[in-house]
């Protein structure tokens, strides 16, 4: 296998969390013979989370324009997918490994290889070594023959206080070129419209069809981090994902609802005060849940929702969003608790159902739920039956002195004269 290096003209970035700048996007290219398999254009930046002498730290670095493809890179063989392996700085890699269905790939899998002994990365480290984290990631996928573009800043976690955050990224895996694609896949970032339009008109004018619901979800249990491993977010909860799209095998739009599957679905997201975050990934679905705080209520509130998903059935990618949500509002120290299904609608052509749902994004103590603030409509549920009772016990109460009175007027009816 043979392995190139190049460079082009990029712009720059700022990270969140620091002034940190890529002067250049990095090209990297996996050739085996003459033909080209994987090529990159991308700025990445790292976040480490990192036990000092003198407490805990954080380190936020570029990739450099020196990294380089290494020798484990691989455009994949029998039993062994395609690999893009970059070795930097004092024994760095970063490894991106793709996988195909033969309509999309994607990149599976996501690695950091760091060095602690790099005392001018890591500085007053005490520890010393190479640390390994990784994380299955599905969140960047597209169709084959076509380049992934993604322009906006996206983070990914790969452990409790392990970023990376790409920008103006540019890539393509199982290339049948030594270009990338003309057509591209674009992110879900990168997309201003809240879904997209069909490739296709339908046949028929008529609303969308109905696609027949999946029973109740499993309740998933989905847990965050902080970077110094302390549980900072908890949800358990069953999701359903209510969506309009078009249908290619119907020819139509229709409204289709799946079940967000806990066992295929991993959990990311950040703690932090006034915002927290949880996303869902499942297969070629993402879902992001964005809790906000009120300092001046002393309450949170589910304040934004989005969704990127391409369902088999999908002419194209189908993203929506919602910045400005108000739902599952709780008292901060406290767990939102709703057994009742909820709808909570997010954009005309996207919904959530929800199922036994139970969480905490702020304040969360001993890695367990606080006491629980009940949704209004648990809170009806069990005021109905009271209320009915109560009323059972008013018209009892009511037949008993009726009786009661007209047995006396009876007795007195044979007084004696």
């Amino acid at each position: 296998m043979m392995v190139k290096q190049c460079f082009a003209a990029g712009v720059c970035w700022t990270l969140l969390l620091g002034c940190v700048f890529a002067a250049h996007a990095v090209t990297f290219e996996v050739t085996e013979g003459n033909s080209t398999c994987i090529k990159a254009e991308l700025n990445a930046s790292f976040s480490i989370s990192y036990n000092t002498t003198n407490g805990t730290s954080v380190t936020v670095f570029a990739l450099p324009s020196s990294a380089a493809v290494a020798n484990g890179s691989s455009c994949g063989a029998a039993g062994v997918p395609p690999e893009l392996l970059l070795s930097f700085g004092a024994g760095h890699m970063f490894s991106l490994v793709f996988s195909s269905d033969g309509r999309l790939y994607r990149v599976a899998n996501m690695s950091l290889q760091y060095n602690l002994s790099d005392t001018s990365t890591f500085p007053q480290s005490s520890s010393a070594g190479v640390v390994s984290v990784m994380r299955n990631v599905s969140e960047i996928s597209a169709r084959l023959n076509s380049t992934y573009r993604c322009l906006s800043s996206t983070s990914v976690s790969l452990d409790a206080g392990v970023n990376v955050t790409f920008a103006n990224v540019r890539m393509e895996a199982y290339m049948t070129s030594a270009n990338l694609s003309k057509d591209e896949s674009v992110c879900s970032a990168d997309q201003t419209t809240t879904t997209v339009a069909p490739t296709q008109s339908p046949k028929t004018t008529a609303a969308p069809s109905p696609v027949p619901p999946p029973a109740a979800p499993e309740r998933g249990n989905y847990t965050i981090t902080n970077g110094n491993g302390t549980v900072c977010l908890l949800a358990l909860m069953g999701l359903q994902l209510n969506v309009t799209h078009f249908s290619k095998s119907r020819n139509q739009t229709v409204n289709e609802v799946v079940n967000l599957q806990p066992n295929r679905t991993t959990a990311s997201g950040s703690c932090g005060v006034p915002v927290a975050t949880l996303t869902l990934a499942e297969d070629l679905t993402n879902l992001t849940f964005t809790f906000t705080l009120n300092s001046t209520t002393q309450k949170f509130h589910l304040s934004a929702v989005s969704v990127s998903a391409f369902w088999s059935d999908m002419t194209d990618r189908f993203v929506a969003s919602n910045s400005s949500l108000d739902y599952l509002q709780c008292s901060v120290g406290r767990s939102y608790m709703c057994s009742t299904e909820q709808m909570l609608g997010v954009v005309p052509t996207f919904s959530i159902n929800t199922f036994r749902l139970q969480l905490q994004p702020f304040n969360v103590t001993a890695n367990k739920f606080s006491a629980a603030e009940e949704c209004r409509v648990d809170r009806e549920n069990m005021l109905i039956p009271i209320i009915v009772g109560a009323a059972l016990a008013g018209l009892v109460l009511i037949v008993l002195i009726a009786y009661l009175i007209g047995r006396k007027r009876t007795h007195a009816g044979y007084q004696t004269i």
